[in-house]
């Protein structure tokens, strides 16, 4: 098996991310002009790495995030394992400061320990991580060494848990932004490392200051 160098980024910015409305795995918004043109910069940035394999999740977003590379013929997978959690009610809907203070509570409730906690209608983090973790078996038992994967924000704090064995208590260590990049690489005893953490170089040309 091949030692794996991961890309993992998150998808490109989405008019519901811009009006700050849950979106979750119920929501199939695609990107905004701000996104494509993030995703453009990505791939401006890293047209040059000789991907073997890309995998994406079921929603649009992900997908319309690297289709530039989708188009040089790299082979693609679409997995609904990799999918964003589901927000179940809260789909959709702005995030009030009520909502917010909800939102909060399931923060610290997944922060104590519980991880079979789920917001009203959606998924826990341990439902989530059951299907990440067939998402993460399918990439590294894929053929390829250079692997470009786009997902979702919670989603990709879960399968950065998982891939790099931490407690998912403490999954918001891993801060993303729309189109930022985690590099990962497998090493020998088949742990991996990061060498990127929510790297945004790319899009410096976009970022105001």
């Amino acid at each position: 098996m091949n030692l794996k160098k991961i890309y993992l980024v998150r998808h490109g910015q989405t008019d519901f991310n811009l009006q700050g409305v849950v979106q979750g795995s119920g929501i199939d918004a695609p990107i905004n002009a701000t996104g494509q043109a993030q995703a453009n910069a990505f791939f401006q940035s890293y047209k040059d790495v000789a991907f073997d394999q890309i995998y994406h999740s079921a929603l649009i977003r992900t997908k319309q995030s690297i289709q530039q590379f989708i188009d040089l013929g790299i082979p693609t997978r679409a997995l609904s394992e990799l999918n964003e959690i589901s927000w179940g009610d809260y789909e959709g809907t702005p995030m009030t400061p009520e909502e917010g203070e909800y939102y909060r509570h399931m923060l610290h409730q997944w922060q104590q320990g519980n991880l079979d906690y789920a917001i009203a209608g959606g998924e826990s983090p341990t439902k989530v991580a059951e299907r990440m973790r067939r998402g993460i078996e399918i990439i590294l038992n894929g053929s390829g060494e250079n692997i470009l994967v786009c997902m979702h924000g919670r989603a990709m704090r879960i399968f950065l848990s998982l891939i790099l064995n931490y407690d998912m208590r403490y999954m918001d260590q891993f801060e993303h932004n729309n189109l930022c990049l985690y590099q990962l690489e497998q090493l020998s005893d088949n742990t991996f490392t990061v060498k990127k953490f929510n790297s945004q170089e790319h899009l410096k040309t976009l970022i105001k200051t």
